[in-house]
């Protein structure tokens, strides 16, 4: 098959996006498919063959990049694209991808993860990998995706939805209840995302959302466990378990710097608890009308019960990555968790 790989675009997530795209792009190429990597906010404007022959592009237009401690400054990315159009989709997005079998979308963050890509291609009658644009959009909005793990009877932390200016900060340091978590309503890698003890902490939490729009959730904040349980089709996966080295929670550095984090799976944990974390992602999964795979993250307290905290629709295939970790305990490689997203998500395609 002919495949373009969208990563990269214009999220915080930006790196993490680009590693997971070279990484499936490799796979695809070693499963014998013309996959070809292509930037969704850069686009070709460093391809200077004939757009026609672009599958045709030595090593698929795979770059080395890495991610680094800092997420990517975004104003030095727009900037740096030649055209200054304020579009999204960089210079032949659209027309490779109008010319490809598929888009594998590897992709992360608002740029790629909220559906409005998945609509754009939906209209274009473009085939993609994962979900469609509406359970995107709902399950990247993190208070329509708490909404929906009420109606399934998902237990998650109680949690209130705000839109605040910078006057609204000192009443609401004030009333807000500690410890919390904030986030920013459609974050993710732990980007936007602060867990303040001391009213001091979140007056500073607060200012800081500001930076992603000011829109958030405030929840409780829970101790215990951090595990995600991955969804692959019609079964869940084992659960993997992250521990942050430096003692902090699992944050974007944890994440993605080598060292920084240990992954234990599967998760060490009863059958008990397996069964019951990966029922409710599977319920999840389905009351939002996903589509192929997912992940979703949980807290395990110290009384052994599961927390549901999120839900993510392109989860990341970084080489440090959750979801091929699950796949690979469950005996599922990396180039064929890739051909089974595909092959799940094509099959599904317009149903």
């Amino acid at each position: 098959m002919d495949i373009i790989v969208l990563a990269g675009g214009l999220s915080p997530e930006r790196q993490v996006s680009l590693v997971s795209g070279q990484e499936i792009c490799r796979a695809l190429r070693g499963l014998g498919h013309r996959a070809v990597l292509v930037d969704m906010f850069l686009g070709l404007e460093s391809w200077e063959g004939d757009v026609k022959e672009i599958f045709s592009a030595p090593g698929g237009l795979c770059t080395q990049t890495e991610i680094t401690a800092q997420a990517p400054d975004l104003a030095a990315v727009r900037a740096s694209r030649r055209d200054r159009s304020p579009s999204l989709f960089g210079p032949g997005v659209l027309e490779v991808c109008r010319m490809a079998d598929a888009v594998f979308l590897g992709l992360h963050g608002e740029c790629g993860e909220d559906g409005r890509v998945q609509a754009a291609f939906d209209l274009l009658g473009i085939p993609y990998t994962g979900s469609g644009h509406l359970p995107s959009g709902m399950a990247m909005n993190k208070a329509v995706a708490k909404q929906a793990m009420v109606h399934a009877g998902i237990p998650t932390a109680p949690w209130r939805e705000l839109r605040y200016g910078p006057e609204d900060i000192p009443r609401l340091t004030d009333e807000l209840p500690l410890p919390a978590a904030v986030k920013t309503i459609n974050g993710g890698s732990s980007l936007g995302l602060a867990l303040p003890e001391t009213r001091q902490e979140l007056e500073e939490a607060l200012k800081e959302m500001l930076c992603y729009g000011g829109h958030v959730i405030v929840e409780q904040k829970l101790r215990g466990r951090d595990l995600t349980v991955g969804v692959l089709g019609d079964r869940y996966l084992p659960a993997v378990e992250m521990i942050s080295r430096n003692g902090s929670y699992f944050d974007y550095a944890a994440k993605y710097q080598a060292g920084q984090s240990l992954e234990v799976c599967p998760a060490e944990i009863t059958p008990e608890q397996q069964r019951t974390m990966g029922e409710a992602a599977l319920r999840l999964h389905r009351a939002l009308g996903l589509r192929a795979y997912s992940r979703t993250d949980f807290i395990l307290d110290q009384e052994g019960r599961a927390w549901c905290l999120e839900i993510n629709t392109l989860p990341g295939m970084t080489p440090g990555s959750l979801l091929p970790k699950e796949a690979a305990a469950a005996g599922v490689s990396y180039p064929a968790l890739c051909q089974m997203i595909l092959d799940l998500s094509l099959n599904d395609s317009f149903s």
